[in-house]
């Protein structure tokens, strides 16, 4: 059986004002970017959920907050360490009070936050939950866009 577009639901929170999370979001990802930027892998996953699971831009699917932040240990003092990025959050939709995904484009830019790449090199995709009232991400999704 198929479903038509009028029988598909729309999956959004509309029940409360959500600029404060929207807020709070945006200061995650813009925490990454630093992180990122900063080589600190501590920082990269202080908003990472214990139990998170993250895919990263080569296909290597990692479980736990652990692992995520021993691969970023890894990452950020080798192959990244001389790397720098510019995130932009490119929307946020909440499907719950407590369950939101966002998008964020990643460009690459020199140590000193010159753009190198025009379009965005990579894009995300990030489930986050609110907890006690603290947003955290659950699952982070990264994609290579392709060139050419």
């Amino acid at each position: 059986m198929s479903t038509t577009d009028s029988e598909a639901p729309v999956i959004e929170d509309t029940s409360v004002d959500h600029a404060q999370d929207r807020a709070a979001i945006e200061a995650i990802i813009a925490k990454v970017e630093t992180a990122y930027n900063t080589n600190d892998a501590d920082l990269l996953v202080e908003d990472v959920a214990r139990n998170a699971v993250i895919g990263n831009a080569v296909g290597l699917v990692q479980h736990g907050r652990d692992v995520v932040l021993e691969a970023s240990r890894v990452g950020l003092a080798g192959f990244l360490k001389d790397e720098y990025v510019r995130y932009e959050v490119t929307d946020i939709a909440f499907l719950r009070p407590d369950v939101a995904i966002a998008h964020k484009a990643a460009r690459a830019v020199t140590a000193d936050g010159e753009p190198i790449d025009i379009e965005p090199a990579m894009v995300a995709l990030y489930v986050l939950t609110k907890e006690q009232g603290r947003w955290w991400i659950a699952a982070r999704q990264n994609t290579l866009v392709p060139r050419g």
